[in-house]
């Protein structure tokens, strides 16, 4: 709209700076801010709603049939782009869906035998090494020097001589 320089600003500022103050400058700018802003945002929507209005008059159509009438290599190009953006937009309704659906199923069954098997496999270590523990008590009760090199004496009377 309005092409300014860094050096147009700059004298803009000088004669803003020389004409309204230093105190009374940052309120200037703050108003000139609100102003832009909201012209903005009128500009913008007035885009919006000439926009809508070409699409509910149909210009889109004729735009692409006039683009199609004059290029069409350029308009079979938009379609293989429209096919394949259409082949990539992932749709929960569609088979993707169902199929994102049964592989969330199978990963719950999955993780599901996982725990069960991990929980089977702690099972059995706790019982082996009970086991393990019972058969030492045993060969303890029968002879307590008869102890195994790597496991010490758990005697109180052999303190000194293990």
């Amino acid at each position: 709209m309005f092409d300014l320089g860094m050096s147009e600003m700059l004298v803009i500022g000088t004669v803003a700076l020389i004409v309204v103050g230093p105190k009374d400058l940052p309120k200037l700018f703050r108003n000139v801010g609100r102003f832009v802003g909201k012209a903005r945002g009128m500009a913008r929507e007035f885009t919006t709603a000439m926009n809508q209005a070409a699409d509910d008059a149909g210009v889109k159509d004729m735009q692409k049939t006039f683009k199609s009438a004059t290029n069409p290599v350029g308009s079979a190009m938009d379609g293989v782009k429209d096919a394949a953006r259409s082949m990539t937009d992932i749709k929960p309704d569609s088979e993707t869906g169902k199929l994102s659906k049964e592989r969330e199923e199978a990963k719950r069954k999955i993780e599901a035998n996982a725990a069960r098997m991990a929980a089977d496999r702690k099972k059995r270590e706790a019982e082996d090494a009970a086991q393990k523990a019972d058969a030492l008590e045993k060969s303890l009760a029968a002879d307590p020097h008869d102890l195994p090199p790597d496991v010490p004496a758990g005697n109180d009377t052999d303190k000194g001589t293990a």
